[in-house]
């Protein structure tokens, strides 16, 4: 059988929900989402991570040679005009005859800027872990907002932040991580 609603306790139902939902709305904490993408293949990893609020960098290691680089789009352009490289093989203390077998991840982090650094670092982090050795090692870019926004070209290295286990002794689940 079907029911019948009056209209005005129809229009009454509609208002009392657009005013529900507008209190909730006003008082709900506005949290922007934030998403990164990571893919890979058997030589090769990929991975995206903020830079600052306006931008993101992707990055790539290359599992055959151990080199992590990153890249950023310009806003002026869309041409990539922020390059970085560096080498993980030696912070992983691996051997690369051995067939390394890595992963890469990034992770979000606001750093301070400490020791009278120019530059800022960015606020993604890469996470590099290699599986046969245990050890994971967590790099950052220089980054530097103002000369991104006037369209220089950024060049330089990574920051290595720390090398620590996540395998074996000497663990993240024993305290110790520095190496």
């Amino acid at each position: 059988m079907f029911l019948s609603i009056k209209p005005s306790r129809l229009g009454m139902g509609l208002v009392a929900g657009l005013v529900v939902g507008m209190l909730i709305a006003g008082y709900w904490p506005n949290v922007p989402l934030h998403a990164v993408a990571t893919d890979r293949t058997d030589g090769f990893a990929m991975a995206t991570g903020s830079c600052d609020e306006s931008v993101e960098a992707v990055y790539f290691l290359d599992f055959l040679t151990g080199d992590l680089s990153a890249a950023v789009v310009s806003k002026q352009n869309g041409h990539f005009n922020a390059f970085y490289t560096h080498n993980v093989i030696a912070d992983l203390g691996i051997n690369p005859a051995k067939s390394p077998r890595f992963l890469l991840t990034t992770g979000t982090v606001d750093l301070r800027r400490t020791g009278g650094k120019t530059m800022a670092l960015s606020r993604s982090l890469v996470y590099v872990a290699e599986l046969q050795s245990g050890r994971v090692a967590a790099y950052a870019i220089p980054w530097s907002s103002s000369a991104w926004n006037a369209g220089q070209t950024l060049r330089g290295e990574f920051t290595l932040l720390d090398v620590g286990r996540f395998r074996g002794a000497g663990s993240a689940a024993t305290g110790k991580t520095n190496e």
